[in-house]
């Protein structure tokens, strides 16, 4: 007999929804998507911590001072400031680039060095010019920059301690050596090498008028030298005047019609002028290389340079006879100037003078030994100091 399943169990009815009462949603996410107030209040957050710190550590840069001061040692030293530099640009992590980071740290090295004592910089004028650039590159604008009429007054207000340290050029990778330069090195015995710039050279044509206007241009030697090239192709019917520097060449094309100025950008900005072409040095890569000159050299860093003069006989071979310690020990030479000396007797061919640069310090062992050895087969040796090989930087 047939057994009867048993009936499905009745389905419960639904809950009666009530009136009013929205049906119930998942959890909205806590966090709200940032706004620009909010990015803005953390902005002013970060700031306001930044400022703490940089205060704070200025006060530490003045205890440092202090105690400089106490043991008789210079306020500013180019090894710790580019020791400095190279900490912080190896611990940032981005995004903000090297450059401007080193330029944060130039300036806030500079006002706290200014906290301790006023360094006045000598540099070849006026205002805006290469070496005033050059200047404020190394010392930031928490010096006193002073301007002087001629790189033999930078000398002159060196040696007479008028200022604490002094910039000059020294060779373009363009044009050469700076003779005047040398020869103020040959005049002034004792001034060291305290430092180097390498500094990025890039020349505009600046002006008041349309570049097909133009009819004298004016800039430095050595200026229209490194843009001689693209000035013959493109201005073949300009006037080339010689001037003092490149920043008295903008004052006069700011006075004058029809005139231009090859220039940095700074200076056009300052004395009002357009830039009517940019980067118009023939070399991509033109870059001059100063010499900040002091009355004592700079400690070791494990990466540096020293520069010489030697003083040779004229005879066949004495050259190559006097520099070979060098390669024996080992110690690389970077760069080689002849200069002619003033005496010139009569019944001989003019002596020279070899300006030198050699990889390390004048207190590494090999570079030492190679220094004696070279001494005792030259008429004389000079050594005008050793520093921290620089980098290029940007003017």
């Amino acid at each position: 007999m047939a057994r009867k399943s048993a009936p499905a169990p009745a389905k419960s009815a639904p809950a009666p929804k009530r009136a009013g009462v929205a049906p119930a949603q998942p959890p909205a996410d806590s966090k709200r998507a940032p706004t620009l107030t909010s990015h803005r209040g953390e902005i002013d957050r970060i700031d306001k911590e930044l400022v703490e710190l940089l205060n704070r550590r200025a006060e530490v840069a003045v205890e440092i001072g202090r105690i400089k001061r106490g043991q008789g040692l210079d306020i500013w030293s180019s090894s710790r400031e580019n020791e400095v530099v190279s900490r912080a640009l190896a611990a940032s992590k981005g995004p903000l680039q090297p450059e401007t980071l080193r330029l944060i740290f130039r300036e806030l090295m500079s006002g706290s060095r200014a906290l301790q004592s006023l360094l006045r910089v000598a540099c070849l004028g006026p205002k805006f010019s290469y070496s005033h650039l050059a200047s404020v590159a190394r010392f930031g604008e928490g010096v006193e920059h002073v301007p002087v009429g001629s790189i033999a007054a930078v000398f002159e207000e060196v040696n007479r301690r008028h200022v604490h340290f002094g910039i000059v050029p020294l060779e373009n990778s363009t044009d050469g050596r700076i003779a005047d330069t040398l020869d103020m090195f040959i005049k002034t015995p004792g001034l060291k090498i305290r430092a180097e710039v390498r500094l990025r050279i890039r020349h505009c044509l600046l002006g008041k008028c349309e570049r097909g206007q133009v009819r004298r241009v004016y800039s430095k030697a050595q200026a229209l030298s490194q843009c001689r090239y693209w000035l013959g192709k493109n201005l073949p019917q300009a006037n080339l005047i010689e001037v003092v520097s490149t920043a008295a060449a903008a004052e006069f094309a700011q006075r004058e019609p029809f005139a231009a100025a090859i220039a940095s950008h700074p200076a056009g900005e300052a004395y009002g002028l357009e830039v009517l072409d940019a980067n118009i040095e023939d070399q991509s890569h033109n870059v001059t290389r100063f010499a900040v000159i002091a009355e004592r050299a700079e400690s070791r860093t494990g990466n540096d340079k020293t520069t010489m003069i030697i003083r040779l006989s004229n005879e066949a071979g004495s050259l190559a006879k006097a520099i070979a310690p060098f390669e024996k020990n080992g110690v690389n030479m970077t760069w080689i100037e002849s200069f002619p000396t003033a005496e010139v007797p009569v019944d001989r061919n003019p002596t020279y003078l070899f300006f030198v640069d050699v990889e390390g310090h004048m207190e590494d062992e090999n570079v030492k030994r190679a220094i004696e050895q070279v001494k005792k087969r030259c008429d004389r040796l000079e050594l005008l100091g050793s520093y921290p090989r620089g980098e290029s930087v940007e003017s």
